[in-house]
């Protein structure tokens, strides 16, 4: 049997607040290692190796972890910011069987919204809704003030009856009680 590199359809989840990058693995392989590049430079930042002997993880950046089940690899992304946003490359390379195999064969560009971006975007509503009602409320106190100032200057006007603006009207003056 021959070495079988399918052409693998990297499949990205974002599942828990994590990136998963799931690739196949390939058929018919003894010896093979995956490696996931970040940005143009190429950077490595997490790696796994598999051969009859044993299985090695490696990780150069504390946000990559390494999955592996017989059928596919995942590299695990966590706790990713703004400044994690770029082009993410998925490389696999066939040791054994021989001939010697390297193929780098997917890229996929991650977008990452910062978290203060989100906790703002999650209140900006509910900001303008408490602005609207404080400002409705606002008015409500203003129109009742004036309102009740009004009542109050009417009622002061109609309570004065021995006032020099009414010199016609004929009022007795309220005696008080003697002892």
């Amino acid at each position: 049997d021959q070495a079988h590199i399918s052409d693998a359809q990297v499949m990205v989840e974002f599942e828990n607040g994590n990136f998963n990058f799931t690739f196949p693995n390939p058929k018919n392989v003894s010896e093979f290692s995956m490696t996931l590049f970040k940005g143009h430079e190429k950077k490595e930042i997490c790696a796994f190796h598999l051969s009859k002997e044993r299985i090695i993880s490696k990780s150069n950046v504390t946000y990559c972890q390494t999955q592996n089940s017989s059928s596919s690899t995942t590299f695990i992304l966590k706790n990713l910011e703004k400044k994690h946003i770029d082009v993410y490359t998925y490389c696999l390379e066939i040791f054994l069987p021989p001939p010697y195999i390297e193929c780098c064969l997917k890229e996929t560009y991650l977008y990452v919204q910062d978290k203060e971006d989100c906790f703002l975007l999650g209140r900006v509503p509910w900001i303008i809704i408490g602005v609207i009602i404080f400002a409705i409320s606002c008015v409500c106190c203003v129109v009742a003030c004036c309102l009740r100032n009004k009542n109050q200057n009417c009622e002061s006007n109609s309570l004065e009856y021995n006032s020099e603006y009414m010199p016609m009207a004929a009022v007795n003056a309220a005696k008080k009680p003697r002892i």
